[in-house]
């Protein structure tokens, strides 16, 4: 073994990674097994086709089910999995490994059928044109797999309760500088966004309920002023000094806030 493959893995920079998948087996061969001469020999017997379709360790389920084992054993101390994956990964020319793809709304016809077949969803064609959400039926071996896990964690958390109070609900007119309009004075959707929970946070009645889910882009949207206002939630309380503890807008934590910040984190912003 002349360590070779784990030496060039090392090297390898991100984008390069990016333009494998985007080019193809001719240029993996070429660009990143053609480097050293053991590589080239590593891999002569696989056609470009099958270089193309190697599988990355973050999307092999064996290999990620065998990591995740050897971590849950090991004890005494901590364990990181670094798995490698590809941005898009299933969606082919519509998206993988192309920087678009976090900008990626649709997919045409061609697409969805591709994406159909690479996971083999038993979708007619016409039912994926409708990209439809695919539910297991429940006596598929799947299910009952994904039910059993699920008890295990203490069941579906969170339930829905359906035990609600009625909340006196405020009139329309604390919002009539906002249903005034600005006149020829021009605004972002989002600066009138934050006057609107702005004014319901102050309401008397319900602004105690007002907890605005944040994740990570707060001053981005010009939702500061709500961190001085509601305070950001944090069990402890204020437990450092923050670095801009010297402005008015600070990034004010509290025992008491109202405000959920969840860092770049959408789905725990979800979650919440």
């Amino acid at each position: 073994i002349s360590g070779k493959l784990h030496q060039r893995m090392e090297e390898v920079v991100d984008g390069d990674l990016l333009k494998y998948v985007v080019e193809g087996g001719a240029h993996i061969r070429q660009h990143f097994f053609g480097k050293y001469p053991e590589l080239l020999q590593l891999v002569k017997q696989f056609s470009d086709e099958q270089l193309e379709k190697l599988r990355l360790g973050g999307h092999d389920p064996v290999k990620m089910y065998a990591a995740y084992h050897e971590a849950v054993q090991f004890k005494g101390k901590p364990t990181v999995i670094l798995a490698r994956t590809i941005k898009g990964y299933g969606l082919g020319e519509a998206g993988e490994g192309r920087n678009i793809t976090h900008n990626q709304k649709k997919l045409n016809e061609n697409e969805l059928l591709y994406f159909r077949d690479r996971f083999q969803v038993p979708l007619t064609d016409e039912q994926a044109m409708q990209a439809p959400f695919y539910r297991l039926d429940k006596d598929t071996e799947e299910y009952q797999y994904l039910q059993k896990r699920r008890q295990k964690l203490g069941g579906s958390m969170p339930a829905r309760c359906f035990k609600t109070a009625s909340l006196a609900i405020p009139d329309v007119t604390i919002f009539r500088e906002l249903l005034d309009g600005t006149g020829d004075r021009k605004i972002s959707t989002t600066m009138a966004y934050v006057r609107l929970l702005t004014i319901l946070a102050k309401d008397k009645t319900i602004g105690k309920h007002i907890v605005p889910i944040i994740p990570d882009e707060a001053r981005t949207f010009g939702m500061d002023p709500l961190f001085r206002q509601l305070g950001i939630y944090a069990s402890r309380g204020q437990l450092y000094d923050p670095v801009d503890s010297d402005q008015f807008l600070y990034y004010k934590e509290s025992k008491h806030g109202q405000i959920l910040e969840e860092g770049i984190n959408e789905a725990g912003a979800i979650s919440s």
